[in-house]
């Protein structure tokens, strides 16, 4: 077969030449049939005919075999009324060659898409995953818009059924994209194919926007509706991903709910995930209840204390609240499978329909032109008495002559010379023994009430009829415009998009993984894991998930990062662990280190980045003795001041002095530090705790996915502090302020400021209060602090509501107002700041004006834009808790050595030593 000519080329032309068989001594020889071959010619059959015949649909009706079936025994059986499933399903099968369960299955899916079939009775719910009834208890009939679209027997092309009983279509001549607007999903023999769904109304708009030559791109629509990524659609060709979500609304601090699901999932298979995954810790809620009825609603109930934004993401990552569809646009052309895009086979159908109105408009031609040659010559052979010239004839020829002959005198056909001042009506085609025929055949009494004027004025109406016909075959694309319009003004009521087009943020789901494990360390044998807590050495560090990496620093001066596990040997002499994240790069590690080789003490400040699992790395010279003194984890980049105590033994006259941290540079792991003292060092103590020496981390938020981040996505908000807060103002008329977490869902539906709260922020609102209808205008500064709580900052009154919101210092709106009832309407421009001072959040604000307001538009941003500045050296307290405490020299033996320093160190080791650079040992 055609479909698998490709194929054929891997399977040999001759086959293997056959052996004889052989028989035991004594045993009878019956006839034996080889296998030999048959997998070369049958396989390639069965797979051509599966192709074809079974999964892949053709291009030019968009349906499956089964499916054309089904649409054609309901036609034959149409008379406007609901039919028994099971009828349908035994009408189809004197087409169908299997049974009926395939049949029912294909029928309830063609009705669950509801496009082609109206259904009555319980078809089952794609949402749910409940299936239909029994097909003896629902019922259905074809749709108007399949009547309208699908069926037109004159340009119907037939075959011959499977037994040769019946005559069934090869396709249905589709006038519409109907493979697009339902999707399929197939698997063949070595083949597959998925075309997603795609919404009624783009559909018809964009066959619209091919007849006008315009470029078109479509994204599919799921009926399940929900959330989706089509960054990666290109076009559903093979390689292609999209990404689906659940609608996740946040209700309150302990309550998610599931306002609709991923297509391709139910409601109980995303309700179990859920658990599986609080099962094996992954997120931790209280119960799951499914509400589903007319709208889909599972809530999700949490425990207090946890945090509804990262359940919210721990959904995404870890259930099917969102699962990835690879699409695959494989349809059957010229009776081979073909991979195309979706928007090259939206032009393909719309070509096909184009020709299949020009097919439709030549029939309809032709009936008006038949109907116009059939009015005419009964108009003359009645009017002109015709009929009575025939009353002597003897013989059926001579009729035939007689009444041609009288025709003749009146008539001419197309293209015949005419004669001198002829009156003759042109006939468009030859007078044939058909239409001779039919005129004997007109009764006497139609004749006796034969009326001349009504003759005529049907003439002039088939006349019209023509005209207009041949107007629309000149103007095809014009004509098939209008079709499409028409389409979507019949039936595209209701068909809006369901499914929101977005884009995702990539869940991680190391960021979102709860604490499920605790992490343990036994420092003097050198293990951790979260397998320790029997140990009589093991200590408590941290709550961790099971997907964290560790970081173990040791007295020595070397780490190592490695992924958790029940118990991990980390090397002994543990001084610090915790958990690790490479993409942190607020985590500044003090640390203060004693050469082996020299007995020189340097400080450092470095970050732990680019690292690769499971390898030992040294944040030292490495010489052997050499011994950490001091190590301090410092989430957001803290300095600090110690207090450092000489030997006895020292040399040095001061004993005692400090030593700051923020004045060291923060570099990488690998670098050796600065030289603090070459004098034996007894003890080290923290005095104090000083800034983030990177100050405010710059924030930004990417109004696409709703999140913020610190990669510069987005409109930027500031560099916020560890105490800085974000304003969010909101469509009722309430504000929140919240912390800049980035784990943060932000509604954009309901939100209408957001913006990094300023000690000198002044909101100015226009409202419209509920009850009188009368605008107030009122300016504040936000006086509460706690956070993740709402404020209403208009009258609570039923129908008020937020007209307008602002920060910007000097705010102005354009009013549309009335002065009196006679009076024009007229337009003013007001600045709000010179108009009201600024007053307490409660207040109620200055009534805008006595005349009657029609609109306020606001002629201001929001405010100005923060200033981008660099990270400054100091910056606000920080108030973030340490993850490990300060490690002193105190339990650490005394070692001394040579020291290695390098060039770029020298001219700042002879700043604090005092040495001419001749004397140090360069290595």
């Amino acid at each position: 077969m055609a479909a698998i000519e490709s194929t054929a080329e891997l399977v040999s032309e001759e086959p293997a030449p056959e052996e004889e068989p052989k028989f035991a001594p004594g045993e009878t020889i019956h006839d034996v049939a080889t296998v030999n071959g048959m997998y070369q010619n049958w396989f390639l059959d069965y797979a051509s005919y599966v192709i074809l015949e079974r999964a892949v649909p053709a291009i030019e009706d968009g349906l499956k075999p089964v499916q054309r079936r089904i649409l054609h025994a309901m036609k034959e059986m149409d008379d406007g009324r609901f039919n028994k499933v099971a009828n349908v399903i035994g009408q189809t099968m004197q087409y169908h060659p299997h049974g009926d369960a395939s049949i029912g299955d294909a029928m309830v899916n063609l009705g669950q898409k509801d496009l082609l079939i109206e259904t009555q009775g319980n078809w089952g719910d794609i949402r749910t995953g409940d299936g239909a009834a029994a097909p003896r208890y629902i019922e259905a009939r074809l749709s108007k818009f399949a009547l309208d679209v699908v069926f037109n027997p004159d340009i119907t092309e037939w075959q011959m059924s499977y037994d040769g009983r019946k005559r069934e279509p090869t396709t249905l001549p589709v006038k519409f994209p109907l493979l697009l607007a339902q999707g399929v999903e197939g698997i063949a023999v070595g083949l597959s194919t998925k075309i997603m769904p795609h919404n009624f109304r783009e559909l018809c708009k964009a066959s619209i926007d091919v007849l006008r030559g315009r470029d078109i791109q479509l994204f599919p629509d799921f009926p399940t509706g929900g959330l989706c990524d089509v960054t990666n659609y290109n076009g559903g060709l093979r390689g292609s991903k999209i990404r689906l979500r659940a609608t996740i609304e946040k209700v309150d601090k302990t309550l998610l709910a599931i306002r609709d699901i991923p297509y391709g999932t139910t409601t109980t298979a995303l309700m179990e995930s859920i658990v599986k995954a609080s099962e094996a810790n992954k997120i931790k809620i209280k119960k799951v209840v499914d509400n589903t009825a007319a709208e889909v609603e599972i809530q999700v109930h949490l425990p207090a204390g946890v945090s509804p934004d990262l359940t919210m993401d721990a959904l995404y990552a870890f259930t099917d609240c969102e699962i990835s569809i690879s699409p695959n646009t494989c349809v059957i052309i010229e009776e081979k499978p073909r991979f195309v895009g979706v928007e090259d086979m939206l032009k393909l159908s719309t070509q096909k329909t184009v020709r299949l109105l020009e097919r439709e408009l030549e029939i309809r031609q032709d009936e008006l032109q038949e109907k116009w040659h059939s009015a005419s010559l009964e108009k003359i052979f009645i009017e002109n008495r015709i009929y009575r010239k025939i009353e002597e004839c003897e013989t059926w020829e001579d009729i035939l002559q007689t009444i041609d002959a009288g025709l003749r005198k009146f008539v001419r056909v197309e293209g015949e010379k005419p004669k001198a001042n002829d009156q003759r009506i042109v006939l468009r085609r030859a007078i044939t023994e058909d239409d001779l025929t039919r005129l004997t055949e007109i009764r006497i009494k139609r004749i006796s009430k034969f009326d001349g004027f009504k003759a005529e004025e049907y003439i002039q109406r088939l006349e019209t009829e023509l005209a207009e016909v041949a107007d629309h075959l000149a103007n095809l694309t014009r004509y098939a415009i209008n079709y499409f319009e028409g389409l979507l003004k019949k039936y595209g009521a209701g068909r809006e998009r369901k499914t929101q087009l977005r884009t995702f943020d990539v869940v991680t789901a190391q960021k979102v993984a709860i604490a499920n494990q605790k992490l343990y360390v036994n420092r003097q044998d050198g293990f951790v894991g979260y397998g320790l807590k029997k140990d009589e050495k093991a200590e408590f560090v941290v709550d961790c998930s099971d997907l964290d990496d560790i970081i173990s620093i040791r007295r020595d001066g070397t780490f190592m990062v490695s992924k958790i596990a029940e118990k991990t040997f980390v090397g002994k002499d543990i001084l610090h662990v915790g958990v690790y994240n490479k993409n942190d790069d607020r985590l500044v590690y003090n640390m203060i280190y004693q050469d082996g080789a020299s007995g020189i003490s340097f400080a450092k400040r470095f970050l732990v980045t680019g690292i690769t699992r499971d390898k030992t790395y040294d944040l030292t010279k490495g010489t052997k003795g050499t011994k950490t003194l001091y190590l301090t984890a410092n989430p957001n980049s803290e300095s600090e001041v110690v207090n450092i105590q000489l030997s006895d033994k020292a040399a040095a006259r001061v004993k005692q002095f400090d030593f700051d941290f923020a004045e060291l540079a923060i570099k990488g792991k690998g670098s050796m530090g600065n030289i603090v003292t070459k004098q034996p060092i007894k003890k080290i103590v923290q005095k104090s705790l000083g800034d983030s020496t990177l100050g405010g981390r710059e924030t930004f938020f990417d109004s696409v996915v709703g999140r913020l981040n610190h990669a510069g996505h987005g409109r930027y908000l500031g560099a916020f502090d560890t105490d800085d807060t974000l304003l969010r103002v909101f469509k009722d008329g309430s504000y929140d302020l919240q912390s800049p977490d980035l784990a943060l869902h932000f509604d954009m539906a309901n939100m209408v400021l957001l913006r990094k709260l300023e000690p000198d922020t002044v909101l100015t609102a226009v409202y419209q209060e509920g009850e009188s209808k009368t605008y107030f205008v009122k300016r504040f500064k936000i006086e509460t602090s706690t956070l993740d709580k709402r404020f209403v900052f208009i009258s609570e009154t039923k129908g008020s509501k937020l007209i307008a919101v602002t920060a910007n210092p000097e705010p102005e709106v354009e009013i549309k107002l009335q002065r009196d009832k006679k009076a024009d309407k007229e337009t003013e421009k007001l600045l709000l700041h010179e108009f009201i001072d600024v007053k307490g959040w409660k207040a109620q604000g200055n009534k805008l004006g006595y005349f009657k307001v029609h609109a306020i538009q606001l002629l201001t941003d929001e405010g100005p834009e923060p200033e981008r500045k660099a990270a400054k050296k100091k910056a606000g307290p920080a108030t973030i808790p340490r993850a490990t405490a300060p490690v002193t020299a105190e339990s650490l033996p005394d070692q001394t050595g040579p020291v290695d320093i390098s060039d770029a160190d020298v001219a700042q080791a002879q700043a604090v030593l005092k040495t001419p650079k001749s004397q140090l040992k360069l290595f």
